[in-house]
This record gives C-alpha cells, structure tokens and sequence, in this order.
C-alpha cells in the first residue's frame, strides 16, 4: 500500500513537471540554444515555479499569464497576478448571483443576499493578501505567509458558507459550478502558491541568512512593548494589562434601565468613532439585552465587557426552523478585527426544536472571548473564520454546537452537552475545512466536556461524539482535556457513510477522564491517538494561531504550549 502511494505522488510530480516544461517551451521556443533546448526565461521559471504546487494548473496559467507577459517580472509579481485573478473571479460571481435566484422566493433571496455578502468579505480578504505581497520586499515576503494563509483561508470559508445556504440542491450545483467554480479553483490556487512560497522565492533567490530572517520574526514578535499587536496603542495596552473590569474606563456605557450613556448596546455600536486610533471600549452592565447586533468590519478593536455571564446577557431566538438561514440566525456577530469580550453571556433560546440556532458568530481575525458563556442547542458558536481565542468559558449545545472553519483554540474551558430532541444524537464540534491547505482547526486544550443535569440521567442512552466532518478535510484536535463516561467509546461520528474518512484530520493527545480511553476509538486513515509531543506543540495557542503575536498581556492568564 505504502508503495503505491508513492507511485501515485511520483506520477503527479512527473505531470507538474510535464505541463510545466511545456508551457515553457511554448513561451521560449523563439529562444533555443544550438542544442535545442529552450532558454528558460526569468517569467518562465517563475510561471513553472508559482504554478507547479497548485491543483488547477491551466486555471493558474491563465491566472499569470499578464506577468509572464512582462520580461521583467517577479516572482511577487506572478503571486500578486494570480490574487488579482480571483478578485477579478469573484467580482464577477458577485455579478452572476442575481440571476440564480428567484427573488420572489424570501428563502432565495435570503441565500442570495448571503451570498452576496460573504463574497464582499472574500473580495476584502483578497485584496488584503495583494495588498501584503505589494508592499513586502521579497526576501521578507515569507515573514508574512501565516496572515496571508489566514486571509486566504478565510476566502475558502466565504465561498463555501454561501453554498451551503442555497437550496434547493439542484441550485446549490448550479451555484457551486457555474458561479463559483473559478473562483473556488483560483482561490485554492492562491492557497498552494503562498503555502510554497519560500520554495518559489529561493528558486530565483538563495535562501535568506538565518540570523536575518530569526531577527525578522523576532520583531513580529516584540511588536510595541509587552508583546501587543502593533495597532494598540500605549493606554490600549495598559487597558488590557488590568484584570479587573472596574479600573477600565469605558468609552461608552450601557445600561437597559437607563443610567448609562445607552440604553441599547447597538447604540453604543453606533457612536464607535469614525476616525478612531485605539481601542473602543464598551462597558455593559448587568441586564438582559434582547438585541440582534454585529460588530462590522469598520468596527476594528472592539473591546466589550459586562458584569459576569450571568449577569450581563444578550439574547435572541432566531432559528432555522423558522425559516432563517443559519447564517442570520445569530444573536451576536463579530466581525471587526480585534474584537475582545469579557464577562458576558450570549444565549439563542430557540431550543433543539429550532435546529440551526446561533448564539455567537465570530469571523473576526485575533478574536478573544474571556469568561464569557455562549449558550444554545444546535450550532451554539459559529467559529466561521479566522483566528480565535477561547479562555475559561463555558459553551453549551447539542448538534455540531461548535462549528464553521476558523483556526480556533478553545482552552480551560468548560464545555456542557445537553438534553437533544428525541432521536438526535450529540456532536460537539464539526469543522468545516474545505482545502486541505487551509490553515484552519478546531482544537480544545485542557477543557472539560461534562453533561448537562438534565442528561446526566440518560447520558448513556443517548450517544455523544467529539465531532464529525463536515468538510472534507476537517480538522479538530482534542487535548489536554478531561472528558466525561458519557463520550462514545468510538469517539468520533461520520458525517455521511465513509464521506471525509481518509482526508480529514481528527486527533487526540494526553486526554484524561473515563471518556479519554482510546481503545476502541474510530479506525480511520484521518484519525491519529499523538504520542509525539512536538507533533502536539503544533496545535497549540503559540504555534497554530500565533499567539505569541497577539494574545499576550490581554488581562487574562493563557497558555501558549501544553500543560505539561
């Protein structure tokens, strides 16, 4: 078996190779030396070079084909044609979705305007990538490869949550191969090319000095003083230093019964300043706020905090069962960047009768929730994308009630399942990796997973996993953890028959608790029992969401490595 792997990996070296040298004989032929051999040409190495580690090579070759045009081009040059591709690609999915759907259906519409709306976010992400291969030199261009992957991935995630709201499936095929399918290829492209993008600067280039490049992320790493993200300033970083909510000075208070500065949280939402240079905090005192809000991607540094996730609370009840596609159901969403809460509870009481019910959903990037409690049923916390950050908080639900395709640490914290509808059984995570170069996840680390009261009871009669795959390259990483006798003996659920089997990625390391016994775990070719420490360092808060650039002195203990 092990040998015919490596036939088949052979194979598709010869053919990359193959459709590779070809392309360069058909822009070089002009240019043959007397032996008859091509010259290869600056543009044609690069071409060969940025195209080779994709899956679409002729979408890739058409994709650069402008700066194959140009003698004098780049490396950085190829890399940024190929982005400019898919904004292009998608720009023009934008453009098609309207005649897909029949607006007089609300449920079509509903999914169309979703769709136009998360492929606004792809476009954002994309040109952020372009952005960031401008304006670093190439001998730094790798320095910056984890935020574009991030970036990058994040636009795998838009694509994919716009198809899965449209049905019926006949449409959701029509969306997914005639509207999006270039710009599911380019992008997945554009994830191939800037995962190798150290082996393509170093074909033109010899590899950068060791001790240059250990200065380069050294400086990424001590970014202002007390190791903050550059964008906060001196008083924002003094701010986070406090663990204690009363030495803050809020920029606006809330309180429903009328002795703040607002009522509403969405006002206060509504009065974050225009030019702001900092961070904008929001105190909310204790009450019940019954409000549907989103923090916009305008909304950057976004610092929100209450009195305890008992006592400060927002709430809603939109759900699936009503008709309301998922993605709308949220009570809560955060997608500015940066955005930190702090002692709050964010609730979706639709109950498993409700189906799909969100309580949070987050796709802001360098997102951290401390002490904070997010309460629902099915789909509880939408961890749609980017990097995040979980510390000592409590998540409750029953189907797939952690899910969507960020890179998410949750630690120390508590997580309950409880009581589903008749005939359900219980999923805690299902990831929703769609690439097999995302670098997205889900890993929970030194938590506890407990029932509920009302389970307790019945918590061997009605079966509980750890997750199930619903892309198919999911990802989700247990470790750490204490995990309760109610865990299936098998662990892990399929999604459909033997759907994501082989290419998902699911893990357990040094987990403890009678629901931790791995003897009779899933015998998939995706599921691995870690033994390797330094294969377990990889999924930790310091090396899989780079928290040592971020998450340091936020108020609020987190560990960066394991536990032991």
């Amino acid at each position: 078996m092990g040998g015919g792997k490596i036939v088949a990996v052979g194979a598709s070296i010869l053919l990359v190779v193959g459709v590779c040298v070809g392309l360069i004989v058909g822009v070089s032929r002009k240019n043959s030396n007397d032996d008859g051999y091509p010259k290869l040409s600056t543009s044609s190495k690069a071409m060969a070079a940025v195209c080779g580690p994709t899956d679409f090579k002729e979408a890739c070759f058409n994709s650069v084909n402008s700066a194959a045009n140009n003698k004098s081009a780049t490396p950085k040059d190829f890399i940024q044609a190929a982005i400019q591709s898919t904004i292009h690609v998608v720009e023009e999915a934008i453009k098609k979705t309207g005649t897909v759907f029949d607006t007089g259906d609300p449920s079509q519409k509903m999914a169309m305007e979703d769709c136009e709306e998360l492929l606004s976010f792809a476009i954002d992400e994309l040109k952020a990538s372009h952005s960031a291969v401008g304006e670093s030199a190439l001998e730094s261009l790798g320095d910056r490869k984890d935020e574009i992957l991030n970036w990058l991935s994040a636009v795998i995630s838009y694509q994919q949550s716009c198809i899965d709201g449209v049905n019926p499936p006949e449409l959701r095929h029509q969306m997914s191969n005639a509207i999006l399918q270039n710009a599911t290829q380019l992008t997945s492209n554009a994830l191939a090319i800037v995962s190798s993008i150290s082996g393509i600067i170093n074909t033109f280039h010899p590899p950068m000095n060791k001790t240059a490049s250990s200065r380069r992320l050294l400086s990424l790493s001590e970014t202002g003083d007390g190791n903050f993200p550059e964008w906060l300033s001196a008083s924002d970083r003094k701010l986070l230093e406090s663990h204690d909510n009363g030495e803050l000075t809020p920029d606006a208070v809330v309180d429903k019964d009328g002795s703040g500065q607002y009522k509403t949280i969405a006002e206060a939402l509504d009065a974050y300043p225009k030019e702001l240079k900092g961070r904008y905090v929001i105190y909310v005192k204790a009450g019940i706020y019954e409000e549907y809000l989103t923090v916009t991607k305008d909304q950057v540094n976004v610092f929100m905090y209450g009195d305890g996730p008992r006592k400060t609370i927002i709430t809603g009840h939109k759900n699936n069962g009503e008709g309301v596609s998922t993605f709308r159901t949220a009570t809560f969403s955060a997608i500015g960047t940066g955005f930190i809460a702090k002692s709050m509870g964010f609730h979706n009481t639709a109950g498993p009768e409700g189906h799909q019910a969100v309580a949070l959903r987050v796709q802001s990037d360098m997102s951290a929730f401390y002490h904070c409690r997010m309460d629902g049923y099915q789909d509880t916390l939408y961890a749609q994308t980017h990097r995040q950050f979980y510390h000592n908080c409590i998540i409750s639900g029953t189907v797939d009630f952690i899910f969507g395709d960020s890179a998410t640490v949750v630690q120390n914290s508590l997580i309950i399942v409880r009581k589903p509808m008749d005939n359900q059984q219980n999923t805690i995570t299902a990831h929703g990796r769609s690439d097999k170069r995302e670098t997205t996840g889900f890993v929970i680390h030194n938590c506890r997973i407990v029932p509920e009261q009302k389970l307790f009871p019945l918590r061997f009669k009605i079966p509980t996993y750890l997750g199930r795959p619903w892309k198919l390259f999911s990802r989700t990483v247990i470790m750490e953890a204490e995990l309760g006798d109610f865990i299936q003996p098998a662990g892990w659920l399929p999604w459909d028959g033997t759907y994501a089997l082989d290419t998902l990625y699911y893990a357990e390391f040094a987990n403890r608790g009678p629901g931790a016994v791995t003897n009779n775990r899933v015998n998939w070719l995706g599921y691995h029992v870690i033994t390797d420490r330094n294969e377990a360092l990889q999924f930790t808060a310091g090396s899989f969401i780079q928290g040592g650039l971020w998450l340091k002195d936020t108020g609020t203990p987190f560990l960066l490595g394991l536990r032991h």
